[in-house]
């Protein structure tokens, strides 16, 4: 089983930059994809990026290639959403979701929909002003 919870969320001006964590607990994180999702009031939920467990795959959605990078460090149990070029639409309750890759290839593809994750933070919120 893996817990996981968000942090870095916070208001920010458009163009800036913010960075959100999620830290893990539990032995199974680095067998566990990670995925960013996100949800604007009255929105779906939608997958923002996406990365296996071995780092060795990555999905971006196209509102955010050219902007936002994800990065994992297994010995801190840590994935990282480094979000630049924030744009007001960018403005949504980020969530941090894990699902165990057991058996997965270092290079196959993480999943992508919210009803492939098992695991989901509390969310953290980030707010993008003009």
């Amino acid at each position: 089983q893996v817990q996981v919870v968000e942090s870095g969320g916070g208001l920010a001006q458009a163009g800036d930059s913010l960075r959100l964590s999620c830290v893990a607990s539990g032995r199974a994180f680095s067998r566990s994809d990670i995925g960013w999702f996100r949800q604007a009031p009255g929105k779906e939920r939608e997958i923002v990026i996406a990365i296996n467990w071995s780092g060795g795959a990555t999905y971006y959605a196209d509102s955010v290639k050219g902007r936002f990078t994800v990065s994992r460090d297994n010995a801190k149990n840590t994935v990282y959403l480094q979000m630049n070029s924030l744009k007001l639409e960018d403005t949504a309750v980020y969530y941090c979701a894990a699902a165990l890759a057991l058996g997965g290839a270092i290079w196959s593809a993480p999943p992508r929909r919210t009803d492939e994750y098992a695991y989901w933070g509390q969310g953290t919120q980030v707010t993008v002003s003009s």
